[in-house]
């Protein structure tokens, strides 16, 4: 018994003094793990992803590719400038930002730490235009720049104990398979699996991050409910939406973060 509340009590202590603030939204979050290690591993794994037979990766002469990397762009320029005007610049200083399209009937994008991102053709005809298009990169930008992923890693260290933290905070084995099986690399789909609260977090600081980029954020309603008209009637969600909260819970809290996402917007 002793002994266990000797572990709790460092695990506790442990995880007090590891935390460090979310940009934009001010929370706090536990870092045990170096989101830069992640990055790293991010970088081998996307390539890996990329040189794969089977990934289908769009060229950019393409009209849909072209718009990848145009949105991408201007997201990763907004938010570049946003995360160095507020003090959070050496948490992007080695990002090597990459935007590809991916040939695949899957509903699903994401973002690596370090700025990797890839959207899926399935999801495109719920994106409908670059409004949609900047609704899913902001957001999915907005997990890596909130390290969301080291996040995650962090808890699990937390729940297999102080000494497997050690472990994996060192090892960068450990961080590929973390990546391997959390992007999908080597032919296996994407199993993200992102919290609630982090998923709602996204949603306000891409709200934000389309607004810095020149998309008004009112455009993202409009794709929500779009996906959950994708997802209607159907046993098993889309990837985009398989661990992401209930439609009516995420719309009424991107409604209510318009007001604060509306102040980065400078468009017309």
């Amino acid at each position: 018994m002793k002994k266990t509340m000797i572990f709790g009590l460092a695990t506790a202590l442990l995880a007090i003094s590891s935390c460090s603030t979310v940009p934009l939204t001010g929370r706090s979050r536990l870092s045990l793990v170096d989101d830069s290690q992640l990055q790293q591993q991010a970088a081998i794994g996307y390539a890996q992803l990329l040189s794969d037979p089977q990934t289908k990766v769009v060229s950019s002469s393409n009209a849909n590719a072209a718009m990848v990397k145009r949105v991408g762009q201007k997201i990763a320029t907004a938010v570049t400038q946003y995360m160095n005007q507020n003090g959070y610049g050496d948490q992007i200083a080695n990002y090597k930002w990459e935007y590809n399209l991916i040939d695949s009937k899957e509903i699903n994008a994401w973002c690596m730490p370090g700025g990797k991102i890839a959207v899926y053709t399935g999801i495109l005809p719920v994106t409908k235009d670059e409004a949609g298009l900047a609704t899913v990169m902001g957001h999915e930008v907005a997990h890596a720049i909130a390290q969301h992923s080291a996040e995650r890693a962090s808890q699990m260290t937390v729940a297999q104990g102080v000494g497997t933290a050690v472990g994996v905070a060192s090892a960068n084995s450990k961080y590929a398979q973390y990546i391997n099986t959390a992007y999908g690399i080597g032919g296996q789909l994407a199993i993200l699996s992102y919290g609630r609260n982090q998923e709602l977090e996204a949603d306000k600081m891409g709200l934000a991050f389309m607004a810095m980029a020149g998309y008004n954020p009112n455009n993202a309603i409009g794709f929500w409910q779009r996906m959950a008209q994708a997802s209607s009637g159907s046993q098993k969600p889309p990837a985009f939406l398989s661990t992401h909260p209930s439609d009516q819970s995420r719309i009424a809290q991107i409604q209510k973060a318009l007001p604060e996402a509306m102040k980065y917007y400078k468009g017309k």
